[in-house]
């Protein structure tokens, strides 16, 4: 019986060849023969050689185990490989659509808000024409809108330094004059003969990369430039209401958006700062930079009595109106920010073009705007070259 339990070195090497030796806890309880001799070192390796000596349970065997032999472990690692990629391919597909939802929303938001603003800015300045103040009133919204933002962190708030307000300053100079220029040209023309003329961006764009900074382009976008100027000029010329002021306003806010894009990819290289919190900061500074010259163009005497008269002719609701242009303002100029954020330039490109014609139709539409079918040919043809210009470009 205790012979039995017992075990020679013979017998305890060959066991250790064994593929499931390697934890006690997994080695099965075996009975094997004593040997009848006390074996010497010589004649132990002369008995390994000749003793053989069968598992009773082969390696396909300890499958069920938790630990089986390496060859075991390496096909359960490569079967959880292979669950984890088939997990992860069926993942990309739903992460792909779930991006096109999103930048779906942001482009339906994006446009949504800019003919919200559109309309009620057009309503604002029909009852009162002082578009300096309107101006200053829809940067001073929305920097208050940012502040109370990060103040509360409801937004992050983002970390900046001397040297990127520096080249912000800039940017910010081309922004207000693109912007103050544009509602100028509101408060003269329709909304459509000012968003039709500011189609026309992309040549000012060409013109001063050229001759200014010495770019050079294909072909195909110097003749993507023919149908917008051409529409441009074609729905000028056709124009029911034209107005110089309002037609030149607009052509200034091309000219100081072209170099607001240049001053923007120049001096911002390798800024970390989202596009919410870019343009947060670039409205921020343009409202110190506009409100002086807001000022000192029409001033507050000025101000008090047209508010009085709006209110008179429009009550209460005027308020309504400043307020909702204010921040409608803020909010589509933010989204279009955070859309460039997640798509490429040229589909960023392609987007506004379309938000140009949303608001040139809807404009037409709420204010009833007479046109005529040559007029709606050439900003056709301009909205068309635009589009031609985005694609040539990319």
């Amino acid at each position: 019986m205790i012979s039995a339990l017992k075990q020679s070195p013979a017998t305890a090497l060959a066991i250790a060849d064994l593929p499931w030796v390697g934890s006690p806890m997994l080695r099965p309880r075996i009975s094997y023969p004593s040997l009848p001799f006390s074996p010497t070192p010589s004649s132990l390796l002369r008995s390994r050689s000749s003793f053989s000596l069968k598992p009773l349970c082969s390696s396909s065997s300890l499958k069920g185990f938790a630990l089986g032999s390496r060859d075991d472990r390496s096909g359960f690692r490569c079967e959880a490989y292979k669950a984890e990629s088939s997990e992860n391919a069926a993942e990309q597909p739903r992460s792909a659509a779930s991006q096109k939802v999103k930048i779906g929303i942001y482009f339906a938001t994006w446009w949504a808000l800019n003919v919200v603003f559109n309309i009620y800015n057009k309503k604002v300045l029909n009852t009162f024409p002082y578009p300096w103040l309107t101006s200053t009133l829809s940067l001073a919204c929305g920097s208050l809108m940012m502040l109370i933002s990060w103040a509360t962190r409801i937004a992050e708030a983002p970390k900046t330094d001397l040297d990127f307000w520096k080249t912000l300053f800039p940017v910010a100079v081309a922004h207000t004059i693109g912007h103050v220029a544009a509602t100028v040209s509101m408060s003269k023309v329709a909304v459509s003969f000012t968003h039709i003329i500011k189609s026309g961006e992309p040549a000012f764009s060409v013109l001063v990369s050229r001759f200014l900074l010495g770019e050079t382009f294909p072909p195909a976008v110097y003749l993507s430039l023919l149908p917008i100027i051409g529409g441009c000029a074609l729905a000028a010329v056709t124009e029911l209401n034209f107005n110089m002021i309002g037609f030149m306003g607009a052509m200034i806010s091309n000219l100081a958006f072209v170099f607001r894009n240049i001053f923007s990819k120049r001096g911002m290289k390798g800024k970390s700062v989202s596009g919410m919190n870019y343009y947060a900061c670039l409205s921020i500074m343009s409202l110190i930079i506009l409100t002086p010259f807001a000022i000192a163009v029409e001033g507050p005497q000025l101000w008090a009595a047209g508010w009085q008269t709006a209110l008179l002719q429009v009550g209460p609701q005027f308020v309504w109106w400043v307020a909702a242009q204010s921040v409608f303002y803020h909010l589509y100029n933010q989204f279009s920010y955070m859309s460039l954020d997640e798509i490429s330039p040229l589909t960023f490109s392609i987007g506004n073009t379309m938000k140009r014609i949303s608001v040139i139709v809807s404009s037409i539409i709420i204010f009833h705007t007479p046109i005529q079918p040559i007029n709606a040919l050439g900003a056709a043809i301009a909205v068309l070259g635009t589009f031609l210009y985005s694609q040539a470009k990319q």
